[in-house]
């Protein structure tokens, strides 16, 4: 398979130098790719750091907004790697502008953006536009490219010097798993997945969502382990059926039960519950393990690194379009 020659390049990577050559598609494909052949999927957090357990929460740049799509799964991986309880990311300049100071020998992590052809950087990942710059491809007939271009950023805990607001708290209140109950955040939560306009049935021992009839199906509640589990898989479920033709008109072209589209369909769908929940407080557990998937998910990013950029771009246009209905964001304040 050609991607057991790319993947040892990517996954072992062995100086600065190494990552250089790399292009940005193929830098964090590897980052992403190194978790995977372990096992380990990014999105689900294994750690219990956060009220309600396993949450996961949305990773900030320094001006507090959240980063967004492929960015989240790669600073969320870096989390991992790495550690670090923090949410906040600032580029070096950015930390010197606040008088702080990235520590000597800590190692970056990688996030993207898309930008114009001839675009100049200011240094935090957004370009400065320059849509006149000579030498772009397709100006003299109006048209623009976008390349992919990426950067480094270092977490709160690399950081000396930053105020105490951007570290995690040091000791962590232990919130013990209860048994099924009508919490607070359930009565929230059901009250958000309500506004969904696609139709929820109850019922067997399987959550699906089926296109041809455009519904959800889930197990009654007191079926789950907890109520965040069923929450989770409802917005597993949800996020699938975003792909609805009236909806986003998602197809990967898959034809049967298992195969490549329909593995890479799971990986949006996963990647999209898990943004969901960042911005609602739910857990990313789901009642399927779709840790089945991992080697065709593996196997589609030997044959194509920008497979799991488009992955993620989708899984933010599915997480937009369910938040969005529920209210709880605004779509037109997005970048």
């Amino acid at each position: 398979m050609s991607f057991a020659i790319s993947a040892s390049r990517n996954s072992r990577i062995s100086s600065a130098s190494d990552e250089v050559r790399l292009t940005p598609h193929e830098r964090v494909t590897a980052q992403i790719s190194s978790l995977l052949e372990r096992g380990v999927r990014p999105w689900i957090k294994p750690w219990d750091d956060i009220a309600p357990p396993d949450a996961l929460v949305l990773p900030l740049r320094s001006c507090g907004t959240p980063y967004r799509g492929m960015n989240i799964i790669a600073l969320w991986a870096a989390a991992l790697e790495s550690g670090f309880r923090s949410r906040h990311w600032f580029t070096f300049k950015q930390a010197l502008a606040m008088k702080a100071c990235v520590r000597k020998g800590e190692r970056g992590s990688f996030v993207v953006y898309y930008a114009e052809v001839g675009d100049k950087s200011d240094g935090d990942g957004s370009p400065s536009r320059a849509p006149n710059a000579k030498g772009a491809k397709g100006e003299e007939t109006g048209e623009s490219r976008r390349i992919l271009r990426g950067y480094t950023v270092f977490n709160a805990e690399q950081i000396d010097g930053l105020p105490e607001t951007f570290h995690a708290p040091s000791e962590i209140p232990t919130v013990p798993r209860t048994p099924f109950t009508i919490s607070e955040d359930e009565t929230r939560w059901a009250s958000l997945f309500a506004r969904i306009p696609v139709t929820l049935r109850h019922g067997g021992n399987r959550a699906f969502y089926s296109k041809a009839a455009d519904y959800i199906q889930m197990p009654l509640r007191e079926a789950f382990r907890d109520g965040t589990q069923y929450w989770a898989t409802l917005a597993h479920e949800t996020a699938h059926a975003s792909r609805h033709e009236t909806r986003l008109n998602r197809d990967f072209g898959q034809t049967r039960f298992g195969d490549a589209g329909y593995a890479l369909e799971e990986l949006v769908a996963e990647l999209a519950s898990a943004f969901i929940g960042a911005h609602i407080g739910l857990p990313a557990d789901h009642l399927e393990d779709h840790a089945a998937y991992i080697n065709e998910w593996l196997k589609a990013l030997g044959d194509n690194p920008s497979t799991f950029l488009t992955a993620a771009s989708k899984a933010q246009a599915a997480a937009d379009w369910v938040l969005g209905e529920m209210g709880a964001v605004d779509l037109k304040a997005l970048p």
